[in-house]
């Protein structure tokens, strides 16, 4: 059930509960059930409308020859990785090998949260790559 109507389903139960004919009072319950399953039906129509607008929308960028257009996933991806590769890789082995060889020196660290989440929305929920890997697409740039 949509939250807001999760809210409002017990207070118009008990103004239905007021109703003193048994027969009304269910009939008018069921046909407020009724609207409400309608309303979540419209809803759920809607955001699928939604996301298949936005899946067109995606699938065009991805066929642009422009880079400016197509390329801003993959800047995206290579951001986060090199980000990744810094901070647990790159750093953490320059830092050791100058530590050992008699040159401690301290790299900046900075805050990995805001960008391991991006990358991991990336990597969790970039599932138009498989697809355009499938419709082989990364031929046709």
């Amino acid at each position: 059930m949509i939250p807001f109507l999760s809210i409002l389903s017990p207070i118009v139960g008990k103004i239905l509960d007021k109703i003193p004919d048994a027969g009304a009072r269910d009939k008018a319950r069921m046909e407020f059930e009724l609207q409400i399953a309608q309303q979540e039906t419209k809803l759920i129509e809607l955001l699928q409308v939604s996301d298949n607008k936005q899946a067109d929308v995606n699938i065009e960028e991805a066929k642009s020859a422009n880079l400016f257009v197509s390329g801003w996933r993959p800047f995206c991806g290579w951001a986060c990785g090199i980000s990744l590769a810094w901070q647990y890789i790159v750093a953490p082995v320059i830092t050791y090998v100058l530590t050992v060889s008699g040159h401690p020196v301290t790299l900046p660290v900075f805050d990995f949260s805001t960008m391991s989440t991006i990358l991991m929305g990336m990597l969790g929920l970039g599932s138009l790559r498989t697809y355009e890997k499938y419709q082989d697409v990364q031929h046709k740039h």
